[in-house]
């Protein structure tokens, strides 16, 4: 390593955007606090042609690149490794609205800029942005578009990468790749778009895109509904897709048991369902017909559902301030997870027609191997994405706990993700927390046509490295 390279990088930036010593700390570990690195230095770089230079500086000194945006990830992907001899780029000075092209619906944004700010400026347009996280008050567009990112919304609208029409990407040889261009339709060879979303900084920086937009809805109706088990939770999803059809917007499940963890750190959180239900289903329609429409619509749905006996109470939100606390009931289960200690997640995807006996079958083999662990599962059911958590005992100690069977419950929660034919990464990516895990996940076909598609990318190993696949 050249020992001007921090000059260079000064030159390059300006001496107040690279972080070095103290500065640094805030960068260095991830959100779940599960990995800590080392760095030379934090670049803060303020367009997409400092990025370019920042990557051929460091290429010439042979020093790789860790892509950071608003440091939300679970599994690490933006965290150094130990050895101090890597660079973090951080894109939050890369915020700006570039335009919104109403006639096309698409807004051009830069990869620094905030998850809700991107939600709010469309909405003053008259639009929905509709991609929605937990984390979205401070997790960032590329690193939404890095991991491919999912959310309450991927039902009706779809992941990241399906709102995605264009990006522009810095490669790992320091040159700039602009397919910022809003077409629905471009079928001219291979789908390199598809190619760096979901690719977690790995083959190349994503600086920008088009995303699509929407027309806002006119209503929106949000109800909790109590169901007993897991047969009739899929069986009203199966019944709300029949009948109101795209309108479904979501459709998350929460359990008795990830919920009682939610109000014993934030009380203003009780669930309004009588009796506690083992099941909690949130359920949100949306259209663009009149608020009648729409009511109408899920009190009859929902008087089927009792009628069936699938449903044994249920309250719709009378006003957009109870939607909105129906909601944050969701959104607090991973805060209140985290304010617990650090569980063992599973972000897991398994096939709807699966999903009742993978819950059913899995939860009792943990039972059985782990007497007193709590299975904290929710998530986005409609598109079975499953956050299948395991905290220790009560009053166990998180730390001995994980140490002791984090790789045992792993391997047999892994296990069944493949028997059912599912998958081990539904909207976290895979990081270095599943770097292990992938080759197995995969394939040996697949794993190997991923490490070749990296070496022709990137064959220096500049950005990212082993972090989704080692070369």
């Amino acid at each position: 390593m050249p020992e001007h390279l921090i000059t260079d990088l000064q030159n390059i930036l300006g001496i107040n955007y690279v972080l070095i010593n103290e500065d640094m700390i805030p960068y260095l570990t991830d959100w779940r606090k599960k990995f800590t690195g080392k760095a030379l230095a934090v670049l803060l770089p303020n367009s997409t042609e400092e990025i370019a230079t920042i990557v051929k500086t460091c290429s010439k000194a042979s020093v790789s690149i860790v892509p950071q945006g608003g440091h939300t990830g679970f599994c690490g992907g933006a965290t150094p490794d130990i050895s101090g001899k890597q660079v973090i780029l951080n894109l939050k000075r890369m915020n700006q609205v570039r335009q919104i092209d109403v006639e096309n619906q698409t807004i051009t944004i830069e990869a620094g800029c905030i998850l809700q700010s991107v939600q709010e400026i469309a909405a003053q347009q008259g639009f929905l942005f509709p991609l929605s996280l937990g984390a979205e008050g401070s997790c960032m567009i590329g690193g939404n578009l890095a991991t491919n990112a999912g959310g309450t919304n991927v039902l009706r609208y779809g992941n990241t990468r399906d709102l995605c029409l264009g990006l522009e990407v810095v490669t790992a040889q320091g040159e700039i790749w602009d397919g910022l261009k809003g077409l629905r339709k471009d079928n001219t060879g291979y789908d390199l778009r598809g190619l760096f979303i979901g690719s977690e900084g790995t083959l190349g920086i994503i600086t920008a895109a088009v995303m699509k937009l929407y027309p806002l809805p006119i209503s929106q109706w949000t109800t909790l509904i109590a169901a007993s088990d897991i047969p009739s939770t899929i069986a009203i999803l199966n019944l709300f897709q029949k009948r109101a059809t795209s309108l479904l917007t979501g459709f998350e499940m929460m359990t008795h048991e990830s919920l009682k963890l939610t109000v014993k750190h934030f009380p203003k959180m009780a669930n309004p369902l009588k009796n506690d239900p083992p099941f909690t289903i949130l359920v949100e329609l949306s259209d663009h017909e009149s608020e009648d429409h729409v009511r109408k619509l899920l009190e009859d749905i929902l008087a089927q559902a009792f009628d069936d006996g699938l449903v044994s109470d249920a309250v719709i939100a009378t006003n957009l301030s109870q939607a909105n606390t129906f909601w944050q009931m969701r959104e607090h289960l991973t805060l209140a997870q985290a304010q617990e200690g650090a569980n063992l997640k599973h972000d897991i995807t398994i096939p709807l027609s699966a999903l009742s006996a993978f819950i059913l079958e899995t939860d009792a083999l943990v039972k059985k191997h782990y007497p007193g662990a709590r299975i904290l599962n929710f998530g986005h059911l409609g598109d079975g994405n499953l956050h299948y958590n395991i905290a220790p005992p009560e009053g166990v100690d998180y730390l001995a706990f994980n140490m002791n069977n984090e790789k045992a419950i792993h391997d047999l929660i892994y296990e069944q993700v493949e028997h059912f034919g599912g998958s081990i990464s539904a909207e976290h990516g895979i990081g270095q927390l599943k770097l292990a895990d992938l080759r197995n996940h995969k394939g040996a076909v697949a794993h190997e046509l991923m490490k070749a598609i990296k070496q022709a990318l990137d064959p220096k190993n500049t950005l990212n490295p082993n972090k989704v696949v080692s070369i």
